[in-house]
């Protein structure tokens, strides 16, 4: 059994732990009640996570005295929307739940962001607990305090910056992860050693593959990466900067899950991998890195068998144009701009909005 390890979010009257190990549903109770006034907690799940794992969970709770009411909730992308934010905010007034309360967010990174956003506007703010179910939610989602919910016009444009007051990740959980939804999340994993660490993205280049299966190294990864980002966010913690690099491949590929609908025709962390993909891409085309870049970051993602291209992706795609207006509804665009995290090479990213149209175009014509 591998020792639990703690990740500091040091953000002053707002800093939180993150745990990372094996076992921490099952100590859930135990993990939460320090924070407690009274012995309640409301738990916000989808419905998958709960058939599987909700029972653990209750237990644990049950184990330290601590009540708990339950909300389960349809699985999938289209559960972050305006219908089940009411329906979960709505359902937790009616439970009386009040600032000094817990409110639980148990699942992947779509409840995390859901339910993050619900405690952030709930009575201007009650405290929440993420207990990230996913890989993906895991290194990204559920660390750094952004919540939200998605619109017509685009993803996770609709929000507030709410952090937890805890993050437990228990990576026992993701042995049980469908392969697809593991490799998604590793998108995210590869998307940290890419921006800012080399040695991480050689180290990911030898053990990736090995992850899933070997609870020591995964540990290590889930750790590294929220250290890496627990380090960005405490410097930048609402994107004036910094914080930005952590959007490496999310402009395309944020992009891409708007024009398939956001559907299972590509996952959240596959449109980041295939973004990452383009951005090195469009790096070495401008000229900023070598072309031997893109070339390793393209045989990683096919040696751990994911998507790379946009060829990869199921169905047809609109034509590069609708694609682009589709980027320029990014959060990221400031002044009518579209800002992109480009490379100088593997481990050096930064923002820069000087990409020309046609760069850009000849970037995602070819990727077809």
């Amino acid at each position: 059994m591998t020792e639990t390890v703690t990740v500091h979010v040091p953000l002053g009257a707002r800093a939180y732990d993150v745990r990372i190990g094996a076992g921490l549903i099952d100590r859930a109770g135990a993990e939460i009640a320090p924070f407690l006034r009274r012995p309640r907690v409301a738990i916000v799940t989808d419905e998958s996570v709960a058939a599987l794992h909700l029972d653990r969970l209750q237990s644990a709770l049950n184990a330290q005295g601590i009540a708990s009411d339950v909300l389960r909730l349809p699985s999938g992308e289209a559960t972050k929307s305006w219908t089940f934010l009411t329906r979960t905010v709505e359902w937790l007034l009616e439970r009386k739940i009040e600032r000094r309360d817990v409110v639980i967010a148990f699942g992947g990174g779509v409840i995390g962001d859901l339910v993050g956003f619900a405690a952030a506007i709930l009575r201007r703010g009650v405290r929440f607990v993420q207990i990230p179910t996913t890989l993906l939610a895991q290194v990204d989602s559920s660390v750094g305090g952004k919540t939200g919910i998605n619109s017509p016009h685009g993803k996770n444009l609709i929000g507030a910056f709410h952090q937890p007051t805890l993050v437990l990740a228990d990576i026992a959980i993701l042995e049980t992860l469908p392969r697809r939804d593991f490799l998604a999340g590793y998108g995210e994993v590869v998307k940290y050693g890419l921006l800012g660490d080399m040695d991480f993205f050689a180290w990911l280049e030898e053990n990736g593959p090995r992850l899933q299966r070997d609870t020591t190294l995964r540990q290590r990864a889930v750790a590294h990466s929220v250290a890496m980002k627990a380090g960005i966010v405490t410097r930048d913690e609402t994107e004036q900067g910094e914080r930005a690099l952590l959007n490496l491949g999310h402009t395309f590929g944020h992009a891409l899950e708007a024009a398939t609908g956001y559907s299972d025709r590509l996952l959240h962390g596959e449109g980041v991998a295939i973004g990452c993909a383009l951005a090195f891409d469009l790096s070495a085309r401008m000229g900023l890195c070598s072309q031997e870049a893109p070339s390793r970051v393209l045989a990683h993602l096919a040696t751990m068998g994911m998507p790379a291209r946009l060829s990869d992706i199921p169905g047809d795609l609109p034509d590069d144009a609708a694609l682009i207006d589709l980027m320029a509804q990014d959060k990221k665009v400031v002044d009518g701009r579209l800002r992109f995290v480009l490379a100088r090479g593997i481990g050096e990213a930064f923002v820069s909005d000087d990409v020309q149209a046609e760069q850009l175009s000849s970037v995602l014509r070819d990727a077809r």
